[in-house]
Formats: C-alpha cells, structure tokens, sequence
C-alpha cells in the first residue's frame, strides 16, 4: 500500500466544514478562475480560450502554495495484515491496538498535532478501522455502525486534501450519514473510506486522474471484499465527493453497488454517464453555494475532467443538493444530507429521470 510523504497544513474539501484563512484563499482562487472563464466566454470562444483559461487554473494552484508545505515524515508502525477471511472485530481490534501505538510514536517524534488525531480516532478502542495506516499522510477505512448486520451501506470516498491530519472533518460527515441512515433505518452503516493518497487542493495533482487511477485499484477490490462482510445482498451505495468522484468514475463496480452518487464534483473524465464502469445508477447533485460549479469543465490533454455531471447531458440523475457549500454536503438539516440518505436507503425518486442504465 503506498503512503504519502508529508501531510498537509490546511483544506477546503472532504466532508467537513471548511476551516481556516488559507481555505478560504484557496476556495476563493478556484472560484475566481471560474467567474473568469464565465466572464471570458461572454467574449470569445473556441479552443484558445478555453486553454488560456485552463493555464490560468494551473498557474493558481502552482502559484498558491498552501499545501506544498513541506513536513517530516510521521513514523508509524506497519500497518496490520489480515487473512482475506478475517471478521470486522478481528480487523477493529488489531487496528486499534495499531493506532495507540502510532500516537506513542507520533510523540517520541515530537508531532503531537498528528498524535492528538491519532488519539481521537482511537478513543477508548470504540473506532471500527477496517485498515489503518498511519505512515506519511496515512490511510483509515472506519465503520460506523454494525457492519456485519446491515443491508444497507454506505461508502464515502473523499475528496483532495483529506489525511490522518484532517481526518476529524471527514469523520464527521460519517458521522452525520450514519446518523441520519439509522433514524429510518437501523441496520444500516457507513464506511469512510480514506484509502487513496488524496492530492492538494490547490496544487497540478489534483487537476489530472494519475491519484484517482491509483485509488481506484485500491477501491474496486475492496468492495468486493465489504459486500461480503456485510449482510448478505446488502444494497451497496458509493457517495463520492468533489475529486472522489473522480476515483469513482474510474472503479469498477460489481452488482451488489447500486447507486454511485456524484457531489461537489469537477467533473470525472468522462463525457457521460454511460461512459463510466459500472451498472450502478448514477446520481449527481451540487449545491447552490459551491464554488466548484465556477471551475472550468474543460479537458485538454490529459488536465481537467471534462463534462460537468450536473449538466443534463452527463445523463445522470439529479438529486436535491439546496444552499449548500463544498464541504457542507453531509451537515445535519442540510436538503443534501436528506437526498443522500434517501438515495442509500433507496426511498428517493430523482429529480431528472435521465439514466444511463
């Protein structure tokens, strides 16, 4: 499993709220980029422009330098190695005793920010870590509620920026889902899956699919191993956010993924739904006060990710998203937390009935 070097110092995407002077800075150069392209092709059009507009995305997210900074690496223990068999409990139990001692090691390495991460998502041994990797910028794949039970499940992908150092944000909009799931349907669980090495927000990795292809190598074969961990025929669902819908556009599903749920995305790559490996029903949905929907849904060689899935002519199905901001999408009493929750457990219509099945 590769590991990233550094962590980062700040973010505006996974699933929590947006924290800090520097996100907002870095949220601001990305919408800024898009009121121009906007603006721009009011003016002129073609090619030259679009690729104009693309270089000036590039030059902000070289030029802002908000997550380059660069750290030590943390020192962990290796992660822990199962049989392809092992239970869940076997999985949290030998995880949790990982991670208490990545915190020890974490403080002999005078980190003690990383270390007093470690030490909230190991409170008390109650974290469920079906993998925990606490190297470099680190790798978590955490349940919340009774795997082995549901029939319901939810797998959240997150998008740039989302390490062990921020791993709190994205945490709680598991949290949040699972929360919301059990209050109509108990056996239900969330998987939080941080199983990728996310890219920079603001930085050229995170304008072109080279991670998500490496992550999707990662997800697909973790499915396949979830659904057997869960209750039998249990009714999958892939929510992917912002560049995670980039790595699920490219994973390839089995039968038991019934709905991949694009939100917050800057598009996938591909031209349609229809395009992307899977037999799942493909949903999308952006909020009103995302500024992702100002940047640029162009593709040239390889930078970009093309067609906005919102775009009716993504063909996938739309869902209620309401007012929400980027990384609001999981907040309790948000309109997209009750759209994505419904779509889980199956009791949504789509707002557009365009389907790529």
């Amino acid at each position: 499993m590769a590991t990233g070097t550094g962590t980062r110092t700040a973010s505006t995407s996974g699933n929590g709220s947006t924290s800090g002077t520097a996100s907002r800075s870095r949220a601001g150069a990305a919408a800024g980029v898009g009121t121009a392209l906007g603006t721009g092709r009011t003016r002129a059009g073609g090619g030259r422009l679009r690729r104009t507009l693309l270089a000036a995305l590039v030059a902000a997210a070289v030029a802002v330098p908000i997550t380059a900074v660069a750290s030590p690496k943390v020192p962990a223990p290796a992660p822990a190695t199962f049989a392809e068999d092992a239970t869940p409990r076997s999985r949290y139990a030998a995880n949790s005793a990982n991670i208490a001692e990545a915190v020890g090691m974490a403080e002999g390495a005078d980190r003690p920010g990383r270390a007093a991460g470690l030490r909230a998502m190991g409170a008390g041994g109650a974290g469920q870590f079906l993998t925990f990797d606490g190297r470099g910028n680190g790798r978590a794949v955490e349940v919340f509620g009774e795997l082995e039970s549901a029939d319901r499940v939810a797998v959240l992908v997150p998008g740039s920026d989302t390490t062990l150092d921020t791993y709190e944000r994205f945490r709680a909009g598991a949290l949040s889902l699972q929360q919301r799931l059990r209050a109509e349907h108990p056996r239900s669980a969330v998987v939080a899956w941080l199983g990728y090495d996310t890219p920079g927000t603001v930085s050229t990795t995170v304008l072109t699919a080279a991670r998500a292809d490496e992550a999707a190598a990662e997800l697909a074969p973790f499915l396949d191993r979830l659904g057997a961990m869960a209750e039998p025929g249990a009714r999958l669902s892939l929510l992917c956010h912002s560049y995670g819908s980039v790595v699920c556009a490219r994973t390839g599903t089995g039968s038991a993924v019934s709905d991949m749920v694009l939100f917050g995305s800057p598009g996938t790559g591909a031209g349609s739904a229809r395009e992307l490996p899977t037999g799942a029903r493909v949903w999308a949905g952006r909020g009103n006060g995302d500024w992702i929907g100002n940047v640029p849904h162009v593709r040239i060689g390889g930078i970009g990710f093309g067609t906005d899935p919102v775009d009716p002519a993504f063909g996938a199905r739309a869902f209620t998203a309401g007012a929400v901001g980027h990384s609001d999408y999981l907040k309790p009493g948000t309109a997209s937390l009750d759209s994505l929750a419904a779509i889980v457990l199956g009791t949504t219509a789509p707002a557009s009935e365009a389907d790529h099945a």
